[in-house]
């Protein structure tokens, strides 16, 4: 039988009588000093359980990879069982170079001798005709010859589900057509601490696609989401190939919006055939004019009244987009929606970027 504690007493030894006959309580302060036994087993037990659990922290510890799981701490930080699904090439972090080509409709063919066939085609009304199409494939071409010459590049097509008669997107349609005519650009793989299975391709695309931009802006900025997705950092330099009568909105408005570097910029412009001024393509140009470049002077980031509609229209599907998870130091600028309260529709978003450091 284990002995009784010291603090131990029976209700007589508690109760101390002065001679005068009054009960003496043992003040609280004493009962608590009081020492205590602990027996060996008792001591052994709690030793071992501290020893365990500091063990059980210990690997933990060592075992945790600071690049696929501290690095997404914040409001925004996906579970780790996501991230424990991604294994990127080490040959991508090498890769700065954003190559970007905004969709303009959804190609739905299968061959490549019908990519000129506007029937295989999801086309706006204002898009038939003047040699659209045909510049939609420059646009790719262009875009895919450029991420060849330079090795350090992500070639990224931009464009979400916005048709409701169609089931993908702008974007897979792209690459589609791209990856048809043989014009994605590749990396040899690396070593990797864990190599792939021998049913993995040989190589790795520097293609992607980017399926939830519903317009202009979000073509650029969902795009640089997409890069540090695929890559796991941010760009330094970003090209965008497209129309031509485009230029301004990019260059002045969107590039202006991310605070992106002028000196890192770059626009290619292709126009269509029948766009050419020569060929009645003044039309052409008033539309961007007062569909596009102007309503982004007044709402610079997209999310009020015309432009707000619009990308209300080209979202039949309900798609939202996942760059909170994937590109959360971006989670501000994804939010941010400015009015009167911020100094206006044109207020430029003030808080920190990625990108911040670039001259």
């Amino acid at each position: 039988m284990l002995p009784l504690p010291a603090s131990f007493t029976t209700r007589r030894d508690h109760l101390r009588r002065h001679s005068g006959g009054s009960r003496h309580y043992r003040s609280t302060r004493d009962v608590l000093l009081t020492r205590a036994r602990v027996t060996n087993l008792g001591f052994l037990l709690l030793a071992g359980f501290a020893l365990l659990s500091f063990f059980v922290n210990l690997v933990w510890y060592f075992s945790s990879s600071p690049d696929a799981y501290h690095a997404h701490d914040g409001p925004y930080a996906p579970p780790r069982a996501i991230w424990e699904t991604l294994q990127r090439e080490r040959a991508l972090a090498e890769v700065d170079h954003l190559i970007m080509v905004p969709g303009h409709a959804i190609w739905k063919g299968t061959s490549l001798e019908g990519r000129f066939d506007e029937d295989q085609w999801v086309l706006e009304p204002y898009q038939r005709g003047g040699g659209r199409v045909a510049a939609f494939f420059k646009h790719i071409l262009a875009a895919a010859e450029l991420a060849r010459q330079d090795e350090h590049s992500l070639l990224v097509f931009s464009g979400g589900q916005t048709r409701p008669s169609s089931t993908t997107t702008e974007a897979e349609s792209y690459m589609r057509l791209a990856s048809i005519s043989d014009l994605l650009p590749t990396l040899s793989p690396s070593s990797h601490p864990h190599p792939p299975s021998s049913s993995a391709s040989p190589t790795v695309l520097r293609a992607t696609t980017e399926n939830y931009a519903l317009d202009s802006y979000q073509n650029l900025l969902f795009s640089v989401a997409r890069f540090h997705e695929y890559t796991g950092r941010y760009p330094a330099r970003i090209t965008v190939v497209g129309y031509e009568m485009k230029r301004r909105r990019f260059a002045e408005l969107h590039r202006a919006a991310l605070r992106w570097p002028l000196a890192r910029f770059e626009y290619v412009g292709i126009d269509a055939d029948g766009d050419a001024e020569a060929q009645g393509g003044a039309s052409a140009q008033q539309g961007e004019l007062q569909n596009g470049y102007l309503p982004y002077t007044q709402d610079t980031y997209g999310c009020h009244g015309v432009l707000l509609n619009k990308r209300r229209a080209r979202n039949p599907a309900l798609r939202f987009h996942p760059y909170y998870s994937s590109a959360p130091e971006l989670g501000a600028l994804f939010n941010w929606c400015p009015g009167r309260a911020e100094g206006g529709q044109t207020a430029v978003f003030p808080g920190p970027l990625p990108w911040d450091h670039l001259k």
